[in-house]
């Protein structure tokens, strides 16, 4: 995946704007932070100064936009016929995910983004700036710290990406309660695709089940998680890195690769799917070995050239992917 061209080329401008070794050392000391266990601390914020902000955009907007248009694309899919027309991103950040949900839904008339930050609500307004889409230029950018009181009418689509993990736990329900109240449609929460943000997305989806949400995605079903203690899911997605990415990150590599946890709840239900794909497939000569979650708990079929269409079908799935009902129906 590629971020489009207008925001790459919007973002290179503000990167090459700032000295290439106060750029490095600031992604270098967040990619530390990133990598250490963090708690929620007031004073110990990601970004301090303009360089940081810019470092964090470097750091992580391409694979963050990536996560949550891979995030976007499979809530349309699994709700074609839905146009959300707003849209509130709470903890906006640079405005990633304003960016990522026009992609998606180029119908996207009203936008309003909550970040804490000053300083990265004008780095983000400057990217917006160049887009096409007057929706993104005319963008509502807010002021607020999430922990402080805030309100605002219910939107079509809401979401919050990369930030529950900001916040301190004991706050934690109070806020995806605050969060449900303000969606007219379809909320989606996203974390890293670790132990801990899985943790998270884990507890904000029983709580939206109890709340009377509809799980979408990434589950085929509304019961427990079935996921062992031991284990969590998460998927992936591939995003192609510029010169520019390559050289502040200090990385080789022309793409990388952003786990993610999620969940997407909607007020109204929709065609249930019977089976995801949880794992790489491990295909092997005559089996392919698959990780399905689906509406009876985990399984682990065993797929072979005896079934020639479900044999067909296994050797397109990918990590992530949804199952047909014919196949499931095949080997479960």
């Amino acid at each position: 995946m590629n971020i489009p061209d207008v925001l790459r080329i919007a973002l290179t401008n503000e990167l090459t704007a700032i000295p290439q070794k106060s750029l490095a050392e600031a992604t270098t000391r967040l990619s530390a932070r990133y990598r250490a266990e963090r708690s929620y601390n007031e004073a110990e914020r990601l970004v301090h100064s303009p360089v940081d902000i810019a470092a964090y955009a470097a750091y992580r907007l391409p694979a963050t936009f990536a996560a949550i248009s891979a995030v976007l694309a499979e809530v349309r899919q699994r709700n074609p016929q839905w146009q959300p027309a707003t849209l509130l991103d709470a903890g906006a950040g640079p405005g990633t995910a304003l960016w990522a949900a026009h992609t998606v839904w180029p119908v996207l008339a009203r936008v309003t983004l909550l970040e804490r930050e000053r300083a990265m609500i004008d780095f983000g307004k400057r990217l917006a700036a160049h887009a096409d889409a007057a929706a993104l230029r005319a963008a509502t950018w807010q002021q607020h710290d999430l922990l402080e009181p805030w309100e605002h009418a219910p939107c079509d689509l809401v979401i919050m990406a990369y930030a529950l993990g900001e916040l301190p736990l004991p706050r934690l329900n109070e806020m995806i309660a605050r969060l449900w109240s303000v969606t007219g449609g379809t909320l989606v929460l996203l974390e890293p695709g670790t132990p801990a943000g899985f943790a998270l997305i884990r507890q904000a989806r029983q709580q939206l089940i109890d709340a009377g949400g509809h799980v979408i995605a990434p589950c085929p079903h509304q019961e427990a998680c079935p996921m062992p203690d031991n284990d969590w899911c998460h998927f992936a997605q591939r995003v192609a890195r510029t010169a520019l990415h390559r050289q502040v990150k200090q990385a080789t590599l022309s793409y990388e690769d952003e786990k993610f946890s999620y969940v997407a709840v909607s007020r109204l239900p929709v065609s249930p799917l019977v089976g995801r794909v949880l794992r790489h497939p491990q295909v092997r000569p005559g089996h392919i070995y698959l990780d399905l979650c689906t509406p009876n708990g985990l399984r682990h079929p065993i797929v072979t050239r005896k079934d020639r269409a479900a044999f067909r079908e296994a050797r397109d799935l990918r990590w992530g992917d949804a199952v047909s009902e014919a196949f499931h129906d095949a080997i479960i």
